[in-house]
C-alpha cells in the first residue's frame, strides 16, 4: 500500500526543479508511504512519477518505486496488493519455458530481482500488454504507466474502487498540465492547481454525504471510475477511458444466468471461495490482523482467518459508553470464542470530538459519513500493533445485508397500491402535525409495543416518510430514502446537480427487481464513494492497509449469481453468508438486529458540538463565503437545536464541506 502523483506537461522545465516539485507533491502522500520515497522523470517527455511507500510484501530496495521494466520500456508508480501475483509469476515462468512470452522479457529463477507484485505486473505487461495484465490481477491497485516506447501515460483503478485516483489537465496553453495521483491534496501542492470549487459536485455532497465518481470537488479534476483504464499524452490530449470490467455486466450475467446448485452446494462453495481468498489476503511480510465488529461480516472473516492461522489473529475494536453505539461486547464474544488475540478500546465522546478538527487534512474533498469518526479511531488503534487489516466491507452489498432494502421494498408495494393524489393527501396531513405533537400523540401507543418494535423520534420519522410519499417509482423512493437534502439546487447557490447512476435517465440496470437494483447501485456508488473512501482515507492517515476479501472480483461475481432466495430469508439478509459463519460461530453469537457503525452526531450538536457548528453555520459567514442560501440552512439549525426536528445528516453534510473549507 502506497501513494503516487505525477504530471505530464509540454513546458517540463528542468529536470532537477521538476523532480523536486514532483518530490514536494510526493510529501503530502507521506502518511501513505512512510517507509521510503522516490522520483523519475524524463524531461524530453515532459513526464515526471513519484511515489512514497508503504512497505507490506518485500521490505528491500527490490521493491523500490518508480520501478522500471525489464527491457526498459516502461516505468510505473503502484498503489495497492495484486493477491494473485506469484501465481502470475509462474504463468510467466511457464510461457518462457514453451517459448510463448517474448525473449526480451527477463524472467524466471534467477531473472526476478525481488518478490514484489509491482515487478511482476511489469513484466506481465511485457508479455500480455497492460489491459492484458491487469484482467489477470486479483486485488486492489491504482497506477500509472508511462510508456516510453509511445510516450502514453496509462491510469489504472482496480475493479470495486478500492484505491482511489484523481485525475485531470490544469493550466492554460503551454502551461497546460495533466495531473494524477493517489490524493488531491498532492495534486494541490502544483502550482498550477487552480483549486475551484465544482458547486454541481457540492449538490451531490449535500445529497449523499459523498461525491459521485467521475466527480471531485474541484472543477476539471475527476475520479477514475472503478474498473477503468485511461490513456493520454501530449499528442492526446483528450483522455481516452475504457472499461475493463464491468459491475453492470457482472450483474445482469448473474442474474441472467444464476447458480443452480442446492443450497447446501451454495454454502459450502462460497465456504471454500471465501477461505481461498482470506488466505491469499493474509499473505504479507509485516505483521497483520483484522477489524472486528461483531457481526457477520467481519466476523466471517476473522472465522475465516483464523481458521487457517497456528497462531491467534489479532482483533481490534473500538466501544462506545452511548446505548445503540455499542458493538464491542459482541466483538469481545466472538473474539473469546474464536480464540483471537483481542484488543478493545472504550471511547469517550471527547476521544471522539478530538477527530472532528483533523478530518479535513483527512479526507481531501468534503467527506460527510460520520461514521468516518469510528472509523478512524478503531485504524488508529489497530496501526499500533499491525501494518495490514482485513476487514468485512463489501459483505452488505453483496449479499443484501442493508435493512434498507427490505424496508423500501414493502414500502413500496404498500405505497404503490394508492394513487399518487391519495398519497399527495396523505403526506400532507402528516405534515400538518409537527414531529413533536406526533410523538406525543403517539407516545401511549408506544408504550404497549415491545421494546424492540417502539420508534424512537417517532415524529420525526413520520415527516421524512411523508417526504417520500409521492414517489412515483421504486427508484424515486430509493433516492428519495437515501437523500439528505432533497433538491440540493434550492441549496447551493449556482449549483446544478451532477448526473449521477441515481438520478441517469440510462440507468444500466432495468430488468432487476427492486432489491437487486438497490443492491447494484450501491455496489456501483455508495460502496466505492463512500465506504471505500472512508476506509482507504482513515486507515491510510496513519499508514494502515487495509484489505477486503468480500471485495475480491470472483466473491463478487459469485454472490451475484446466487438466486435471491439465498441471500434473503424469512425477512432476514445474507442468509448464505450466515450459513457459512455458522460453520464456526455459534448462531446464538450473531444472531440479534443490525447495528450501524456509528456516533450520536445529533446528540452532540446540541451538546459539546454546538458552539464549533454554530460558528460554521453562522448566516454571516454564509453569505460571505457564498456557497449556500443560508435561509434553509438557518431554518434547519433551529429546529435541530430546539429538538422538534433532528437534521443531523442534513446538517453534517454542511457542516463537513464548511469545515474542510476553512481548511482550504
Amino acid at each position: 500500500m502506497c501513494g503516487f502523483v505525477g504530471f505530464l506537461s509540454r513546458d517540463f522545465g528542468q529536470k532537477d526543479k521538476a523532480e523536486n516539485l514532483a518530490c514536494i507533491m510526493s510529501a503530502a502522500l507521506q502518511h501513505r508511504g512512510p517507509d521510503g520515497s522516490g522520483v523519475w522523470s524524463d524531461a524530453q517527455s515532459g513526464i515526471a512519477l513519484a511515489h512514497r511507500r508503504l512497505a507490506v510484501v518485500d521490505l528491500s530496495l527490490a521493491g523500490h518505486q518508480p520501478m522500471q521494466s525489464a527491457s526498459g520500456r516502461y516505468f510505473i508508480v503502484f498503489n495497492g496488493e495484486i493477491y494473485n501475483h506469484l501465481d502470475l509469476r509462474r504463468e510467466l515462468e511457464s510461457s518462457i519455458e514453451t517459448c510463448l512470452a517474448p525473449p526480451r522479457v527477463e524472467m524466471g529463477p534467477a531473472g526476478w530481482k525481488g518478490h514484489s507484485d509491482t515487478e511482476t505486473i511489469l513484466a506481465g505487461i511485457e508479455a500480455w500488454g497492460i489491459e492484458g495484465t491487469v484482467r489477470r490481477c486479483v486485488g486492489m491497485f491504482s497506477f500509472a504507466i508511462w510508456d516510453r516506447q509511445t510516450s502514453m501515460l496509462t491510469l489504472g483503478r482496480d475493479r470495486l474502487g478500492e484505491k482511489p485516483l484523481y485525475y485531470g489537465w490544469q493550466g492554460d496553453g503551454k502551461n497546460a498540465t495533466f495531473l494524477f495521483g493517489s490524493e488531491l491534496k498532492a495534486l494541490k501542492m502544483h502550482p498550477f492547481f487552480s483549486a475551484g470549487v465544482d458547486r454541481n459536485a457540492l449538490c451531490l455532497l449535500m445529497r449523499y454525504g459523498y461525491i459521485t465518481a467521475p466527480y471531485s470537488i474541484y472543477k476539471d479534476i475527476s475520479k477514475l471510475e472503478p474498473g477503468h483504464l485511461l490513456t493520454v499524452s501530449l499528442s492526446q490530449l483528450e483522455p481516452k477511458i475504457t472499461p475493463y470490467w464491468s459491475a453492470s455486466t457482472v450483474v445482469r450475467h448473474g442474474c441472467q444466468i444464476p447458480f443452480l446448485g442446492s443450497p447446501e452446494m451454495a454454502v459450502d462453495k462460497l465456504d471454500e471461495l471465501l477461505k481461498s481468498v482470506v488466505n491469499k489476503q493474509m499473505i504479507a511480510d509485516v505483521p497483520i490482523g483484522a477489524f472486528l465488529s461483531g457481526g457477520v461480516d467481519s466476523s466471517t472473516v476473522v472465522a475465516l482467518m483464523q481458521a487457517q492461522s497456528s497462531l491467534p489473529v489479532k482483533t481490534f475494536t473500538i466501544g462506545f459508553n452511548e446505548e445503540g453505539f455499542n458493538e464491542a461486547i459482541y466483538a469481545k464474544e466472538v473474539a473469546k470464542y474464536l480464540g483471537t488475540d483481542h484488543t478493545e478500546l472504550y471511547v469517550s465522546p471527547k476521544d471522539a470530538l478530538n477527530v472532528i478538527p483533523v478530518l479535513p487534512t483527512i479526507y481531501c474533498e468534503p467527506f460527510a459519513d460520520s461514521s468516518q469518526i469510528p472509523t478512524f479511531l478503531v485504524s488508529q488503534l489497530t496501526r499500533g500493533k499491525v501494518t495490514v487489516s482485513l476487514s468485512g466491507d463489501g459483505g452488505d452489498e453483496l449479499f443484501c445485508g442493508y435493512n434498507r432494502y427490505l424496508v423500501m421494498q414493502k414500502l413500496w408495494q404498500k405505497l404503490s397500491i394508492l394513487p399518487i393524489a391519495s398519497r399527495h393527501i396523505l403526506a400532507q396531513g402528516i405534515l400538518a402535525v409537527s414531529p413533536r405533537l406526533w410523538s406525543a400523540l403517539l407516545d401511549p401507543v408506544q408504550k404497549l409495543l415491545l421494546s424492540n418494535s417502539r420508534q424512537v423520534n417517532i415524529g420525526d420519522k413520520l415527516h421524512k416518510g411523508a417526504g417520500v410519499l409521492a414517489s412515483k417509482s421504486s427508484d424515486a423512493l430509493y433516492l428519495a430514502l437515501l437523500s439528505n437534502w432533497s433538491d440540493p439546487s434550492n441549496l447551493v447557490i449556482g449549483g446544478q446537480e451532477a448526473p449521477s447512476a441515481f438520478n441517469s435517465k440510462d440507468l444500466d440496470f432495468f430488468g432487476l427487481n427492486d432489491i437487486q437494483r438497490m443492491m447494484a447501485l450501491d455496489m456501483t456508488t455508495f460502496l466505492p464513494d463512500d465506504i471505500l473512501a472512508k476506509v482507504d482515507r482513515a486507515a491510510m492517515s496513519v499508514s494502515l492497509e487495509g484489505r477486503m476479501p468480500f471485495l475480491d472480483h470472483r466473491v463478487v461475481e459469485f454472490a451475484w449469481g446466487l438466486p435471491q432466495d439465498l441471500k434473503v430469508r424469512n425477512g432476514v439478509g445474507k442468509w448464505v453468508l450466515r450459513e457459512v459463519l455458522y460453520k464456526y460461530v455459534p448462531k446464538g453469537l450473531i444472531e440479534r438486529p443490525k447495528m450501524g457503525f456509528g456516533v450520536p452526531i445529533g446528540e452532540w450538536l446540541r451538546g459539546p458540538l454546538q458552539a464549533w457548528a454554530d460558528e460554521l453555520l453562522k448566516e454571516s459567514r454564509l453569505l460571505r463565503e457564498g456557497y449556500f442560501y443560508p435561509a434553509p440552512i438557518r431554518k434547519k439549525w433551529a429546529e435541530h437545536l430546539s429538538g422538534a426536528r433532528n437534521w443531523e445528516y442534513q446538517l453534517w453534510n454542511v457542516l463537513m464541506f464548511q469545515a474542510w473549507l476553512e481548511q482550504q
